[in-house]
């Protein structure tokens, strides 16, 4: 049976808790959700403790994908949303999961949607939330803001049903949206941007990702395609080009001083 969520993933980064994980497969049998993907697990996912939490929801510990690295398990992605609760200098883009739901559902259709959440103990790094283009963050109190793992995802995952539920009722579909570029292939334009930044001292070679952040920001919040990320590659490319003449000029020029 297919399911309306089959094309939105679970992203758990360095999980710490067999129970956690196999917690979390219950929650997304409970909703309907059957992408289960773990990043470097610190524990056996597979093991005795998280089948006794699984229940009936086995399959999903015995179907999980298992990578080295966020950045390989976000390849297939077009859409990455990162839970946090630090709320960063860059981080002004923050959802509720009901919000989150609202603006991701729709693009699902399109393009492969993950849902990342971090570690028990830190969440995610700075590095692993520059992979995500929005963030999601789960109003609690701030005697104890952090919640476990598993219920976090449940939460969001609630959210995520109840939301489907309200646009199916409304009538809400998502047609005519452009099919969003890969992880990949961004993260491939990102590495680029980068390279030509630094070559013409646009960024500060010291702090490169302090003006990186806001441009995944805003190509995050774009949602770009295949065909924009040549066209803004093809600005790279020229930008190399028209450096690379300059600076053959200039040592042509030196050499007639010389």
């Amino acid at each position: 049976m297919i399911s309306q969520f089959d094309n939105i993933s679970i992203v758990l980064v360095e999980p710490q808790g067999s129970r956690n994980i196999g917690s979390v497969c219950r929650a997304m049998a409970n909703f309907g959700f059957s992408d289960l993907r773990l990043v470097n697990p610190q524990v056996d996912h597979c093991a005795h403790e998280a089948r006794q939490m699984a229940v009936k929801a086995g399959s999903l510990l015995e179907q999980a994908q298992v990578f080295g690295s966020l950045e390989e398990a976000l390849a297939d992605c077009s859409l990455a949303l990162g839970t946090t609760r630090r709320f960063g200098k860059y981080r002004e883009a923050f959802l509720h999961p009901d919000q989150a739901a609202e603006y991701y559902l729709p693009r699902a259709p399109h393009g492969r949607v993950a849902l990342v959440f971090g570690r028990e103990d830190r969440g995610l790094l700075t590095s692993e939330l520059d992979l995500c283009q929005r963030f999601i963050t789960i109003p609690t109190s701030d005697a104890l803001p952090s919640m476990n793992l598993a219920q976090a995802v449940a939460v969001c995952l609630y959210d995520a049903s109840r939301v489907a539920h309200r646009l199916s009722q409304n009538g809400e579909k998502a047609t005519g949206r452009k099919i969003l570029s890969s992880s990949r292939v961004l993260e491939s334009m990102y590495g680029h941007m980068r390279r030509t930044l630094l070559d013409i001292d646009y960024l500060n070679p010291d702090n490169p990702d302090h003006i990186l952040r806001s441009f995944r920001r805003i190509f995050g919040r774009a949602g770009l395609n295949d065909r924009e990320v040549r066209i803004l590659r093809g600005l790279w490319s020229r930008i190399d080009y028209i450096e690379e003449q300059r600076r053959i000029l200039a040592r042509q020029n030196k050499k007639k001083e010389d």
